[in-house]
């Protein structure tokens, strides 16, 4: 079993920089998937973007992509997300979610240990 514990959320103006990481507690992330989907208050929740630990391969959500980054960090045993040039309509929960099978995938249903989440607020 892993247990993904999230960390880095926190309040920045429009245009700031935030850094979100994801640790494991129990096991390494060798031959997963972690991926970061996020929810805003009275919105489903949605997919953020995804990294396949083994590959390297990652994907983004349109509404994300250019302006966020995921990475892994093999020796913390880390993922972490860069979020650039944020705007106010990223202000939600941000969850790290684990697919201990390891497929590549967007969906909420391939995930299976999910982190307590952490907030992002962006102010106009």
């Amino acid at each position: 079993q892993v247990q993904p514990v999230e960390s880095g959320g926190g309040l920045v103006q429009a245009g700031g920089s935030l850094r979100l990481s994801c640790a494991a507690s129990g096991r390494t992330f060798n031959n997963y998937a972690v991926g970061w989907f996020r929810q805003a208050p009275g919105k489903e929740r949605e997919f953020v973007a995804m990294i396949n630990w083994n590959s390297g391969s990652t994907y983004y959500a349109a509404s994300v992509k250019g302006r966020f980054t995921i990475s892994r960090d093999n020796a913390k045993n880390t993922v972490s997300l860069q979020m650039n040039s944020l705007k106010p309509e990223d202000t939600a929960v941000y969850y790290c979610a684990v697919d201990t099978v390891g497929r590549s995938s967007t969906a909420r249903y391939a995930y299976n240990y999910w982190g307590q989440g952490t907030q992002v607020t962006v102010s106009s």
